[in-house]
C-alpha cells in the first residue's frame, strides 16, 4: 500500500474517481455525515446552565473523513435543513427552528462549525490525518476559530461578559477533550487500515 493511497481522507477511498457513481456516492456520504450532525446535536449531557454535546466531535471527524470540500458540503447542507425549520440542531424544536433559531444565541458555533469542517478538511486533505500531532494542530485551531465566531456572535447579543461565561468558559475543557479524542481516532484509523 503506498503513502500516497494513505494520505488523504478517508472518503478518497470509497469514492470512485469519475461517473455517475462517484455523485450518487458522495450526496449519499453528505446526506449520512448530516444525520451524524443531527444525532450528535441531540446527544448531550446538562452540566450546570449549559448542555454538552458531541457535535464539535462530529464536526471534526466528518471533516477529518471527507476532507474540505466534502465537509464543507455537508455542514452546508446540515444549516440548510436547520434553516427549512427540520429540528436537526441542539435544541430545535424546544427554543425555536429554523432561521429564527439560526440567528439566535448560537449562530455564530454554527458558522463557526462551517469554518470548522473547511480548516480540518483543509489538512486531512494535505495528509494530515495520519498524524496525531499535525491532526491535533489543524482541530485545535479549528476549534479556536469556532470559538471565536461564536463568542463574537453571542457578544454582540448578550455582551462580552456572559458571552465568555455561558459560550466559551464552559466549554474550553470538554471541548479540548473532544479535539484530543478526534485527533486521535483518525490517525489510528488510518494505522488500522495500513495494517488490512
Amino acid at each position: 500500500m503506498t503513502t500516497a493511497i494513505l494520505s488523504g481522507p478517508f472518503v478518497a477511498l470509497a469514492v470512485p474517481e469519475k461517473g455517475a457513481s462517484r455523485y450518487a456516492i458522495l450526496a449519499l456520504l453528505a446526506v449520512a455525515g448530516t444525520l451524524l450532525l443531527a444525532l450528535s446535536a441531540k446527544t448531550k449531557v446538562v452540566l450546570g446552565p449549559v448542555d454538552l454535546s458531541l457535535q464539535t466531535f462530529a464536526v471534526l471527524i466528518i471533516a477529518a473523513a471527507f476532507g474540505m470540500r466534502l465537509g464543507v458540503v455537508t455542514l452546508l447542507l446540515y444549516m440548510a435543513e436547520g434553516a427549512i425549520g427540520l429540528p436537526v440542531f441542539q435544541n430545535t424544536p424546544e427554543k425555536g427552528i429554523g432561521i429564527a433559531y439560526m440567528l439566535g444565541t448560537t449562530g455564530g458555533f454554527l458558522a463557526g462549525f462551517v469554518a470548522m469542517a473547511a480548516i480540518v478538511g483543509y489538512a486531512a486533505d494535505r495528509g494530515w490525518g495520519n498524524s496525531l500531532f499535525k491532526l491535533f494542530g489543524a482541530m485545535l485551531a479549528a476549534e479556536i476559530v469556532m470559538m471565536a465566531m461564536g463568542f463574537a456572535w453571542l457578544a454582540f447579543i448578550i455582551g462580552t461578559a456572559g458571552a465568555w461565561e455561558f459560550g466559551v468558559a464552559a466549554f474550553i475543557v470538554p471541548d479540548l477533550i473532544k479535539v484530543l479524542l478526534a485527533a486521535t481516532v483518525v490517525p489510528a484509523g488510518w494505522a488500522l487500515f495500513a495494517r488490512r
